[in-house]
C-alpha cells in the first residue's frame, strides 16, 4: 500500500469515528431542548383546551371541538376507566416530553403513545371530576427526519473525503519531491536536485536543508573524483602510448612485438574498464532501434577470424536507453562472450536474439557456446572484481559484467545470467520498450 492510500484511509477512519461521535452528541444535545419546547407547546395546548371547555357552554362545546379538529388537528375524547394505554418507552423523546408535561400539568397527567389500540400522542387531563383524552398530532414529537440526517451525513462524509485527500496530498508532496530529488542525485544531476528551504513547515525545511547539504557534499566528492580520474587517465595512458610506440619501433622480432603490444592494449583496456566503472554521467533516455545498436556493437567482431555471430533482432524493435551507455553494455557483453565463450573447436559462436518481453519491455539475449561456469558462482559474476576459476588465466579486470549491471540499473533495465541447455552462458538484458508489443 502506498503512503498516500495509507494516510488517506487512516484519515477517513478518524473522520468517520468523529462524525459518528458528533452525530450521537448532536442527537443527545438536540433532544433535551426539543423535549422542553414540545412539552411547553403541548402544555399550552392542554391548558387552553381545558379553559375553553370550562368556560364554554355545552352547546358551544360542539363547535369548539370541531374547530380544534379542523384547525389544530386535536381531538377531545372522554377518558373511561376501562381505557388501556401504553406509555412511551424510556429514553425516547416521548418519555422526556411526558416527564416535562407531568411537571407542568401536575402528577395526574397521563401521556401515552397508544390508547385502546390506537396510536397517537395521547394526553390525559381532568376538569374537576371529569377526565378527558386529548389526541394531538404525533408529528409534534418528531425529531430530525432520516432524510435530513442522510443529507447532512452525506455532506459531512463528502467534505471529510475532500479534506482527507487534500491533507494526504499535502503530507505526500514533500516526500514525492524528496524522492524525485534523490533520483536526480542517483543519476548525477546534483544541481537539479536542490530542494526549497523556505517552507512554512519547520521539520520539512530542516529535512530539505539536510538533503541539500548532503547533495552539495556529494557534488564536491564527484567533482574531486572526476578530476582524479582525469589525472589518472592522462598520467597512465600517456606513458602507455609512448611505451607502445617504443615497442613498435625498437623490438625487431615481430612475434615479441605483437605480444608486447597486446599486453599494452590489455592494460589500456583494463584501465578503461576501471574508469568506466568509477565514472558516472547523467543518462539521456530516448527511443533507440535495438537492431542498429546491436549491429554497431558487433561491427568489429563481424570479420574477426574464429568468431561466428548469429544476430536475430527485429528491425522494428525499439528500446528506451542512453545511446552511449547501451553501446558500452553491448560491447562489454560481446567482449565477455568472445573472451570466455570459445568452444572446443576453437571457434566462438555467439547468438543474439531480440524480442518483446511483455508489453512494456524488450529483451536481448547474448549467448555463447563456451564451457560456461559453475552454477554456484553464477550469482557472483556481476560482483566487481570477481572472476571465475576458468577466467583467472585470461586477461581482464573482472568488471565487465559489473559495469553492465550497474549501467542497466541506471537505465531502469535488468541483467540476468543463465546457464542454458547445451552449455555456454546466456546474458539476458531487459530494457523498457519504446513501442508496445504488437
Amino acid at each position: 500500500m502506498s503512503l498516500f492510500w495509507r494516510n488517506f484511509l487512516l484519515l477517513v477512519a478518524l473522520l468517520t469515528v468523529n462524525a459518528l461521535a458528533w452525530f450521537q452528541a448532536l442527537r443527545t444535545l438536540e433532544q433535551e431542548p426539543r423535549a422542553l419546547q414540545s412539552a411547553q407547546a403541548l402544555a399550552s395546548l392542554v391548558n387552553l383546551t381545558r379553559a375553553s371547555l370550562i368556560y364554554t357552554d355545552p352547546i358551544a362545546r360542539v363547535a369548539l371541538v370541531k374547530t380544534l379538529v379542523d384547525e389544530e388537528n386535536v381531538r377531545i375524547a372522554v377518558r373511561e376507566p376501562t381505557d388501556t394505554h401504553r406509555p412511551f418507552a424510556a429514553g425516547t423523546l416521548g418519555a422526556r416530553v411526558a416527564q416535562a408535561l407531568q411537571e407542568r400539568l401536575g402528577p395526574g397527567t397521563l401521556v401515552a403513545q397508544e390508547v385502546n389500540g390506537f396510536d397517537g400522542l395521547w394526553i390525559g387531563f381532568a376538569i374537576e371530576d371529569e377526565k378527558y383524552w386529548l389526541l394531538a398530532d404525533p408529528a409534534r414529537l418528531a425529531g430530525v427526519q432520516g432524510r435530513t440526517w442522510l443529507v447532512w451525513g452525506a455532506t459531512a462524509v463528502g467534505l471529510s473525503l475532500v479534506g482527507a485527500v487534500l491533507i494526504t496530498r499535502l503530507i505526500n508532496q514533500p516526500l514525492q519531491r524528496l524522492a524525485r530529488a534523490a533520483e536526480r542525485v542517483g543519476e548525477g544531476d546534483f544541481e537539479g536536485a536542490r530542494l526549497s528551504e523556505r517552507l512554512p513547515t519547520r521539520e520539512i525545511a530542516h529535512v530539505n536543508h539536510a538533503f541539500n547539504a548532503m547533495a552539495e557534499r556529494l557534488a564536491r566528492a564527484e567533482a574531486d573524483r572526476r578530476l582524479m580520474l582525469a589525472g589518472i587517465s592522462h598520467d597512465l595512458r600517456t606513458p602507455l602510448a609512448r611505451l607502445r610506440l617504443e615497442v613498435e619501433l625498437g623490438v625487431p622480432d615481430a612475434d615479441t612485438r605483437e605480444r608486447m603490444a597486446g599486453d599494452i592494449a590489455d592494460v589500456d583496456a583494463i584501465l578503461g574498464q576501471f574508469l568506466d566503472f568509477a565514472r558516472e554521467r547523467p543518462l539521456q533516455s530516448e527511443p533507440l532501434p535495438l537492431h542498429e545498436a546491436v549491429q554497431r556493437a558487433c561491427a568489429k567482431y563481424q570479420a574477426r577470424e574464429g568468431v561466428v555471430l548469429d544476430v536475430r533482432v527485429p528491425t522494428e524493435l525499439q528500446a528506451r536507453a542512453d545511446p552511449t551507455a547501451l553501446h558500452r553494455v553491448l560491447v562489454n557483453l560481446m567482449e565477455n562472450a568472445v573472451r570466455y565463450g570459445r568452444g572446443t573447436d576453437g571457434v566462438v559462436r555467439i547468438d543474439l536474439l531480440g524480442e518483446h518481453d511483455g508489453a512494456a519491455n524488450v529483451r536481448l539475449v547474448v549467448r555463447d557456446h563456451g564451457p560456461g561456469v559453475d552454477a554456484k558462482v553464477l550469482p557472483r559474476l556481476t560482483e566487481p572484481f570477481f572472476r571465475a576459476e576458468q577466467a583467472r588465466s585470461t586477461p581482464g579486470s573482472g568488471l565487465g559484467l559489473a559495469i553492465v549491471q550497474r549501467t542497466l540499473q541506471r537505465m531502469r533495465g535488468q541483467l540476468r545470467l543463465e546457464l542454458p541447455e547445451g552449455g555456454g552462458l546466456a546474458a539476458i538484458v531487459t530494457l523498457p520498450a519504446a513501442t508496445p508489443a504488437g
